[in-house]
């Protein structure tokens, strides 16, 4: 599989108008002008971004032009895609401070300097100077037919639930910025296609031009449940690598082969044999450690890969306590007995460890609290508090309490 065949088909979706076109066109040696617009809703970036920013590195190491789009204007309408009711809007404000980072987390796999860099555009710089008069007649070229075709404003027509005008101009608003940037190629989830087919409409009608659509499949389990922010159980880029290695072993198994597919430089060679190993029973967990172990390294470095993997061999596979254990100082408080649901719970304690004495509860009568590698089962439980006792929850976070 050559470098050209690679972009176009290994973690993607759909190309439209087609593959053929776009690889005629690359196999042409012209350069193209593509971009992925980030509407900064959330303050990180979680693994399931890494699909858009692998293949948007695939195009930049190509030596196309790459724009990371940071959708500030868009970001304070929020995409209404998969939504069943309206979004907060969030302030410039708060999509700016959500923005801060994303260069930081970006670079881990993006260039932003050097040969070829990356370059950062927010959508503010347009959407925010279109007079009224040319927002009417620019909205002119979408129909309302068009819009509310969309399943998600279907279902809620049918729940009598209501759409906001902002969200009805979103497709517009996020269409709009490939004519802006003039762009040949925009990249995005396929979660995303109707906001970018709606663009591909609008540079047909404004700019005269074709533009491609190239999707990237979601990161989900066979379940089709997806791994991201909305469903809880995102797994941020930028989390310490023993986190990291130790959120993405706990992932699914029927996770393995995309995971190699779509966010490592493992040859699909490789993989194909992965899979077929996994499908005559071999035990998933070998190979799971190796994408833990690919991805970690990714986005760090390969000493921090191996000390990840040695730390959780340690403390989650022969049920170690880890050697770098957060300390909580409670000997100010003069604390001698206190309830653990109480401990976990209190913010003033600063243990981090449950959000409210219900998660509290939640957490011990699961089973998921241990005191010294003892487990507690009673959340009215009295402790007495003893220097260096070590308090877990889960498989891992680790506190070791001082009180002298």
């Amino acid at each position: 599989m050559d470098k050209i065949e690679e972009l176009l088909t290994r973690g993607v979706a759909e190309i439209i108008p087609g593959k053929e076109d776009l690889e005629k066109l690359l196999r042409s040696d012209k350069k193209l002008r593509v971009y992925q617009g980030f509407d900064p809703t959330s303050a990180q970036f979680h693994i399931g971004h890494m699909v858009g920013l692998r293949k948007l590195k695939q195009w930049q190491n190509l030596g196309h032009e790459v724009i990371f789009l940071i959708g500030d204007f868009t970001g304070m309408i929020g995409d209404p895609t998969g939504k069943d009711k309206t979004r907060i809007p969030l302030t410039k404000e708060q999509v700016l401070k959500n923005a801060q980072s994303y260069k930081t987390q970006a670079s881990k796999i993006l260039r932003f300097d050097g040969e070829n860099p990356v370059k950062i555009k927010y959508n503010s710089e347009w959407l925010e100077k279109i007079p009224a008069a040319e927002l009417i007649k620019l909205t002119s070229y979408l129909t309302f037919q068009q819009i509310i075709e969309r399943d998600m404003f279907q279902k809620r027509l049918k729940n009598n639930m209501d759409i906001s005008i902002s969200e009805f101009l979103y497709p517009f608003m996020q269409g709009y910025d490939s004519v802006a940037m003039d762009v040949d190629v925009e990249v995005g989830g396929n979660d995303q296609l109707f906001n970018m087919l709606t663009g591909r409409d609008l540079m047909h009608k404004i700019k005269k031009k074709d533009k491609f659509v190239m999707t990237t499949p979601l990161l989900i389990d066979s379940r089709g449940i997806k791994i991201g922010k909305t469903e809880g159980n995102a797994i941020a880029i930028d989390d310490k690598p023993e986190n990291l290695y130790a959120k993405i072993m706990s992932l699914p198994d029927d996770i393995i082969i995309k995971g190699f597919e779509y966010l490592t430089d493992i040859t699909m060679d490789e993989i194909g044999s992965i899979k077929r190993a996994l499908e005559n029973g071999d035990n998933p967990v070998a190979y799971k450690k190796k994408l833990a172990f690919e991805i970690v390294k990714q986005l760090n470095t390969t000493e921090d890969a191996n000390k990840a993997q040695e730390s959780f061999e340690s403390v989650v596979q022969k049920k170690e306590n880890p050697e770098d254990i957060r300390e909580v100082d409670l000997s100010m408080f003069g604390i001698k007995k206190i309830s653990i649901e109480e401990l976990l719970a209190n913010p003033l304690y600063k243990l981090e460890m449950a959000k409210s004495k219900s998660d509290a509860e939640r957490l011990i009568e699961q089973g998921g609290v241990k005191i010294n590698n003892e487990t507690i089962r009673d959340p009215n439980r009295t402790i007495e508090l003893i220097d260096k006792m070590i308090i877990s929850v889960g498989k891992h976070k680790f506190v070791k309490i001082i009180s002298k």
